[in-house]
């Protein structure tokens, strides 16, 4: 009898503790890698900003960056950019949206891939084809106005704040048009017919119905683009800088000329960081009350507006937009990079492929840059995912301690600039222990830290979406929690890690604003190359460069769609 009381009581002793889970060591390093992936740059971009370059205690720093009036012009300029650019993203996005998600307008389809077409559309791409379009003298719409009517010079002018503010809003209104139209998905029809029994027309529901039910997302998306814009660094570059139009990134990247002023550049940043973290914060509380769009939750049933002739007006400013967001751009490009010199014009003695030759075969500083670019964006965008499902499945299920704390580190950067990150990692990394400056594990560890909340997202969604059910029937038939991720949860959502792979490396190629301060000559993007290549003015390589970057991008969206779905974009976290 004795024998049979302990041997239950031993087999008891044996059961492992809670800490024997693997699972629970694998969360608790991905902690540890939260924090120097994410508070390590930004709690020594705040040290750099109260000391001297000595380690002394010094408000020195901001008494040089804020105490100069043309430092304070270039605050105040970014602000007047970030209210132009918000206003023309919103005067392009909602309308489009609104055509797309509630009306009858023909080639919904078309307008869709448009705007998708314009999110992969690098910006520096497209403030390249706008130059090449509408520069003052040589650009092709203002020798063709002068052709046509005669004229001593054309009315185009790229190089100033409207031109700069144009061409950000084109390749920042997809943000608007996401927002708005998840929004009215969700906006039932019925609510709509219940204004028109009460006498509305069709105009005035939308006006007085559906457009205030979507106010919020639409506040939050302008919010968004208001901070993109101040925040921009390529578009600025190419565009502000010969215009010269002193902005906020402009000048901080003045910070990093000889000699370096590390410490001013992060006390310059504090007031950008800041106002960041007040938006979102303002956004978010902004998004907290779309809770009312629809009373079921789903929608309910969303018929299309009837909306006669206005029909066709729509689909014109949709073909308008596309064609001065994706077409006009991608033809110029492709003709300068077809050109032996681009402002020769289109002419049979002026083709040739040799600039094709050139960036594959003779010039190996362009050559290396693709690898470098296709090679950065895509492990970044292996590690965001696998990160970002590991970190989901931790705090949504709880297994780590302070899922809270966890999943805001996760989520932190958000709030944090690309520039700005940028100057912090400069600071983290490039000099001992890690000495990581010139690397491209720096450009990746800064790519990661940056877009990690976007897989974070997408994969807290996703997890919050699966039954617990299924993972405690793998854990009741002996099955450990890592078992559970690889064999269930990652399955299940395999569209939305596909989806969330697409989105992190397409952003990736587009990356500027946080690789301009850390890539070294074996480590230079795509992206910063350009703006070497338009310094030099050899717009005939750099359009050959552009091209082949947006032929790859396109094949990655393209292989996202067919896994993931058309609509991958507008899935929201």
């Amino acid at each position: 009898m004795s024998e049979a009381v302990l041997a239950p009581a031993a087999a008891v002793r044996r059961v492992p503790g809670r800490w024997a889970d693997p699972a629970l060591w694998l969360f608790a390093v991905l902690t540890i890698l939260l924090v120097l992936l994410v508070a390590n740059p930004i709690l020594r971009l705040v040290w750099d900003s109260f000391h001297t370059a000595d380690g002394a205690w010094s408000l020195d720093s901001y008494v040089q960056a804020l105490g100069r009036a043309r430092h304070l012009q270039a605050l105040l300029n970014s602000l007047y950019l970030g209210a132009a650019v918000t206003v023309l993203a919103l005067a392009l996005g909602v309308p489009l949206a609104l055509a797309v998600s509630r009306t009858n307008m023909p080639a919904r389809g078309f307008t869709h891939l448009s705007v998708l077409a314009a999110f992969v559309m690098p910006n520096f791409l497209g403030a390249i084809a706008w130059i090449l379009l509408a520069g003052p003298n040589a650009g092709w719409l203002n020798r063709l106005f002068i052709e046509v009517t005669g004229a001593d010079k054309g009315p185009f002018n790229i190089f100033s704040f409207w031109g700069l503010a144009f061409v950000i809003a084109l390749y920042t209104y997809p943000l608007i048009y996401v927002f708005t139209k998840s929004a009215l998905d969700l906006v039932s029809t019925e609510l709509e017919d219940a204004a028109a029994i009460h006498g509305a027309g069709k105009f005035q529901t939308m006006a007085r119905v559906t457009l205030p039910l979507v106010l919020p997302s639409i506040l939050g998306a302008a919010i968004l683009i208001f901070l993109e814009a101040i925040a921009l660094y390529g578009t600025p570059a190419l565009i502000a800088i010969p215009a010269r139009i002193n902005l906020a990134t402009t000048q901080l990247v003045s910070f990093f000329q000889y000699p370096l002023q590390v410490e001013q550049a992060a006390a310059f940043s504090m007031p950008i960081l800041l106002l960041t973290v007040v938006m979102l914060a303002l956004q978010r509380r902004l998004l907290a009350r779309r809770g009312y769009v629809s009373v079921s939750g789903k929608g309910g049933e969303r018929r299309p507006f009837d909306i006669g002739f206005w029909k066709w007006l729509l689909l014109g400013y949709s073909v308008l937009v596309a064609a001065l967001a994706v077409v006009m751009p991608l033809v110029i490009l492709i003709l300068a990079s077809l050109s032996k010199a681009w402002g020769r014009g289109l002419s049979p003695g002026n083709l040739t492929l040799a600039n094709f030759h050139a960036i594959f075969f003779e010039q190996l500083t362009v050559r290396s840059a693709l690898v470098n670019t296709v090679l950065y964006s895509a492990t970044t965008a292996i590690i965001c995912v696998t990160l970002g499902i590991c970190v989901a499945y931790a705090t949504q299920r709880r297994i780590t301690p302070f899922p809270a704390f966890v999943q805001f580190l996760a989520l932190a950067p958000v709030a944090v600039p690309g520039l700005v990150l940028a100057i912090g990692l400069y600071s983290a990394y490039a000099g001992p222990p890690f000495s990581l400056y010139g690397m491209g594990a720096l450009i990746v560890v800064a790519f990661t830290t940056r877009f990690l909340p976007i897989a974070v997202a997408a994969s807290s969604a996703g997890v919050r979406a699966l039954n617990p059910e299924l993972e405690e029937a793998v854990r009741v038939l002996g099955g450990g929690r890592l078992t559970v991720l690889a064999k269930v949860v990652v399955p299940l959502l395999k569209k939305t890690l596909v989806g969330a792979f697409v989105l992190v490396f397409v952003i990736c190629t587009k990356e500027l604003s946080t690789a301009v301060f850390l890539t070294g000559p074996a480590s230079r993007v795509v992206s910063v190359l350009t703006l070497d290549l338009s310094e030099q003015g050899n717009y005939e390589i750099l359009a050959a460069m552009g091209v082949v970057l947006v032929v790859i991008v396109t094949v990655v969206v393209a292989i996202g769609m067919k896994l993931a779905g058309r609509d991958f974009m507008l899935r929201r976290g």
